[in-house]
């Protein structure tokens, strides 16, 4: 099962993406922008929250990821 995930590009070098947790929101990152962790500035702008049980009000973690030049 995939996990549910959004990416969005703000430009060649930096990109926003939710995901299930913030590691893997910065895995999917580094993996479209084609880099490794070290070449890159991560900034977490919000943790992942699994709402009352687990269950309703579920928030995904969301990082921004910029290359640094």
């Amino acid at each position: 099962m995939n996990s549910l995930h959004q990416i969005n590009m703000i430009n060649k070098d930096e990109i926003e993406v939710e995901a299930k947790t913030a590691q893997e929101a910065i895995k999917l990152a580094l993996s479209k922008l084609n880099v490794k962790k070290s070449q890159v500035k991560v900034s977490v702008l919000r943790e992942e929250n699994k709402g009352l049980f687990s269950m309703q009000g579920t928030k995904l973690a969301k990082v921004r990821v910029k290359k640094i030049l």
